[in-house]
């Protein structure tokens, strides 16, 4: 109860600020605020396409040092027949990750362009 009577109080001193923010249209209405605040104006179909890539190269990246790791094992293995075998499971595995990521990557690509291809007759323009 006690924390009710603080919201309150918050919701109460806040309210005339929120009032007085006025309609979009007399600031010049939405598009013009938010050319304003500087923030990307790209399409979502490019941000989400960024993200995809990003996620991607962080994925490859991942995998190949988990490769670079799995060859560190088997190098240091000393001549251990169950750290050897380790080592090449750990890498097997690695490869088989970085196999997926890549096809699926291509696959989605191509599931996109030829999307794009098919809605708008026009080719992507960024690889």
């Amino acid at each position: 109860m006690k924390n009710l009577k603080y919201k309150f109080i918050l919701l109460f001193a806040l309210a005339p600020l929120v009032a007085s923010a006025g309609p979009l249209e007399s600031a010049g209405g939405l598009d013009q605020i938010a050319g304003q605040t500087g923030l990307i104006e790209r399409p979502i179909t490019d941000v989400i396409a960024s993200i995809v890539r990003g996620l991607l190269a962080v994925l490859g990246t991942l995998f190949v040092v988990l490769i670079i790791l799995g060859g560190f094992k088997w190098m240091t293995s000393q001549g251990n027949a169950d750290r050897i075998k380790e080592a090449k499971e750990s890498i097997k595995n690695a490869t088989i990750g970085l196999v997926i990521v890549v096809t699926s990557y291509a696959i989605v690509r191509f599931v996109f362009d030829s999307l794009l291809k098919a809605s708008t007759g026009n080719t992507p323009l960024n690889p």
